[in-house]
């Protein structure tokens, strides 16, 4: 008799397949500022940068699974705040799961939407 327990270890054990990314010109973010509880969207294009409020934000790259463009964002951000020489977040963010690698910040929540492929 297998047990339950047994079968989903079994079933996590086996190895996924890489999933295919493809890079998009820009994509989408989400800022709230906490203080003032104004949420604005920003799109950038890739290594582009753009101000809002205190914060200078870079989009290095937003991808997207192969074949599926609607499907789900990763967007790899720089944020610096308020000019300071190092960044305040550096690393890729995932629309499906913000808090996996969410920006630790006390004024400032940021999380990406989508990637835009046209």
């Amino acid at each position: 008799m297998i047990r339950p327990l047994a079968l989903v270890m079994a079933l996590f054990a086996m190895p996924v397949a890489a999933q295919q990314a493809t890079n998009a010109d820009g994509g989408e973010i989400r800022i709230l500022d906490k203080t003032t509880g104004v949420v604005s969207d920003l799109a950038l294009l890739a290594g582009e940068t753009k101000r809002l409020g205190l914060l200078e934000i870079t989009m290095e790259e937003c991808r997207f699974p192969s074949g599926n463009p609607s499907g789900d964002a990763y967007v790899l951000l720089t944020i610096f705040y308020r000019g300071l020489p190092d960044p305040a977040f550096r690393g890729w963010m995932i629309a499906s799961a913000p808090a996996i690698n969410a920006m630790d910040h006390p004024r400032y929540d940021v999380w990406a939407l989508r990637c835009n492929t046209s």
